[in-house]
């Protein structure tokens, strides 16, 4: 199943890789914790859905983040300069499940509205900054 946010903020891929890095999570989002920052790609981490191996992965236009124990296989992307929107940051989310249960669709919503408000504001202040 996949889910898309787009939020409407102005950067480029490598501000995305250089900004919104494992140690800066926490900014991000409101709905995890770093436990243990192993490296620059991988961390313990705790949230909604309990305490998880979160990696992170530099790629094409952004950063793909994925939950390596989880079970639903949920992942997500963080990109900019590509369609449906090539001027915003698009976030995809995906999960190996076709149909789950419904209160699993609505923390993946309530995470992705907190995941795209956060970018949303760490993007304004970056553009902000830029301008200053």
């Amino acid at each position: 199943m996949e889910f898309f946010r787009i939020v409407k903020v102005e950067t480029q891929s490598e501000d995305i890789q250089e900004v919104l890095t494992l140690e800066n999570l926490e900014s991000m989002t409101n709905e995890m914790i770093v436990i243990d920052a192993n490296n620059e790609s991988e961390a313990s981490i705790g949230g909604i859905w309990g305490e998880f191996t979160l990696t992170r992965n530099n790629i094409r236009g952004g950063l793909r983040f994925a939950l390596l124990e989880c079970p639903n296989a949920l992942t997500w992307t963080i990109t900019t300069g590509f369609n449906p929107d090539p001027e915003a940051v698009i976030i995809h989310l995906t999960i190996n499940r076709q149909q789950p249960k419904e209160t699993f669709i609505e923390e993946i919503e309530e995470f992705l509205d907190d995941h795209s408000n956060c970018l949303q504001q760490i993007f304004k202040k970056q553009n902000v900054n830029r301008e200053a």
